[in-house]
């Protein structure tokens, strides 16, 4: 899904709440081993995702499609798109994949399964200390993480 801007944070406790990462979404998919990396688009941006590609190759599964952010964090720690840009050409180590979710594993569609289910499978998928970081779930209401 993609994100929806709105006017004020939802309400209620019927929702998960993430960090807005700024950057380019992303899937890794892990086919018999072989890592490759699209675009929300659909482009094949292995080549550009080197390292990203080799991080992946560290992850424990045969088949895995995870959803994501490309990212690169700028001096404050925070992500930068302006950043991000100009090390996707020349800084290819600073560039980190935030996974969010996991869509296929091991030859099963996770679609329909609750996304919280999938999302625990995805954040024991990943080891630590690596390029590849799990985006950790925000505790609290919409209405005070937002201020």
């Amino acid at each position: 899904m993609m994100p929806t801007l709105v006017a004020k944070p939802p309400q209620g406790d019927g929702w998960t709440h993430e960090v807005k990462f700024d950057g380019y979404r992303s899937q890794i998919i892990i086919d018999s081993g072989e890592v490759r990396m699209f675009t929300r688009r659909g482009l094949d941006w292995t080549a550009k995702y080197r390292d990203l590609t080799e991080a992946a190759k560290g992850l424990n599964v045969q088949n895995v499609i995870i959803d994501g952010e490309v990212i690169v964090l700028n001096k404050e720690g925070h992500s930068d798109f302006a950043e991000l840009r100009k090390a996707i050409t020349r800084r290819q180590h600073d560039l980190y994949f935030v996974a969010f979710d996991l869509l296929h594993l091991n030859g099963h569609d996770l679609r329909d399964m609750a996304l919280e289910d999938r999302r625990e499978i995805l954040h024991g998928m990943i080891p630590p200390d690596t390029r590849i970081q799990f985006s950790e779930a925000l505790p609290g209401r919409a209405d005070a993480l937002f201020h």
